[in-house]
């Protein structure tokens, strides 16, 4: 298999000129082996120039978490901060545990029958067993994979979540300025204008999954969680929402899960390798894709599995 040309050294504005990559010739771009790589549509963009924020600040902690379903053991002691301020993308080839961590993050995983959790999940130093569960999503919202609006219209999906949290049904005028504002750090105003009463579902696949972002984002979360945002979608409408993932960042700790080795390249701050429910690596996008310092991790991002 032939591999491109490593892309080049990322870049963080504000930051100081670091010197010469580590010599990693037998690391190639990012690629998984499965369309992930040099063919992929999106390689073409190239690295997206990520501006660094001024502050993460720590939003979860996760401290030697372990899942399992039956006896089956999907995530096996990991340890990992979440930060605001920075884009966590999870890699590693399917069945590897990283959705189940995802889920985990705000007790999704309790809705299964046999699981059991240990370790410990920490939201603002508060361990998030000790919170109710449906104000822990609130806090902790997640986007899932195929786009999901409920079969209304744009501005009472938004309401919706506006009017599950309120103490007494607010009108609709006194949810104007919210709606707008969650359409609004979504990307889909300028789309929409002031046609907030489009039916949702008559949205494209891209401006739906934004929808749903701006749904989780009226919650006002301290965490975004997306597993697989773009894996439904066109190119076209994957760089819009790579886009909008990394404005969050400044505003909201973002976790995404993706198969996309390319995406993670261009979008996170961080990324954690998984493999057989363990996390194999963790480090900066620059440093895990340039100069992996474990042997699986390299074999990963080279496409030797996945």
């Amino acid at each position: 298999m032939e591999f491109l040309k490593p892309p080049p050294v990322r870049r963080l504005s504000g930051e100081e000129t670091p010197g010469p990559a580590p010599a990693t010739p037998d690391v190639p771009a990012p690629g998984n082996g499965n369309g992930n790589g040099g063919a992929s549509a999106l390689v073409g963009r190239g690295r997206r120039r990520i501006v660094s924020t001024p502050l993460a600040i720590d939003r979860m902690h996760a401290d030697e978490l372990s899942v399992a379903y039956g006896r089956k053991l999907a995530v096996d002691s990991v340890s990992l901060p979440i930060r605001q301020g920075e884009v966590l993308a999870l890699i590693g080839p399917s069945g590897c545990g990283k959705t189940t961590l995802l889920r985990s993050l705000n007790r999704l995983t309790e809705l299964s029958r046999d699981v059991t959790v240990s370790g410990r999940i920490t939201l603002d130093d508060l361990d998030i067993s000790a919170i109710d569960s449906t104000a822990l999503r609130r806090r902790v919202t997640m986007v899932f994979q195929q786009p999901n609006p409920f079969p209304m219209s744009v501005f009472d999906n938004i309401a919706y979540v506006l009017r599950e949290q309120a103490s007494r049904r607010p009108k609709r005028s006194a949810l104007r300025g919210a709606v707008h504002d969650a359409v609004s750090r979504a990307g889909l105003l300028d789309e929409l204008g002031d046609d907030l009463n489009h039916p949702a579902l008559r949205l494209s696949g891209g401006q739906q999954q934004r929808l749903c972002i701006a749904r989780a984002l009226a919650a006002d979360p301290e965490v975004l969680l997306l597993d697989e945002p773009c894996s439904a979608l066109d190119p076209k409408s994957t760089q819009v929402i790579e886009d909008l993932i990394v404005k969050l960042r400044e505003d909201v700790a973002v976790v995404i899960v993706t198969h996309n080795l390319q995406q993670a390249y261009r979008v996170a701050d961080y990324v954690g390798f998984m493999y057989l429910g363990k996390l194999v690596e963790y480090g900066s996008a620059s440093q895990l894709f340039h100069a992996p310092r474990e042997q699986r991790t390299k074999e990963y991002v080279r496409g030797e599995f996945g």
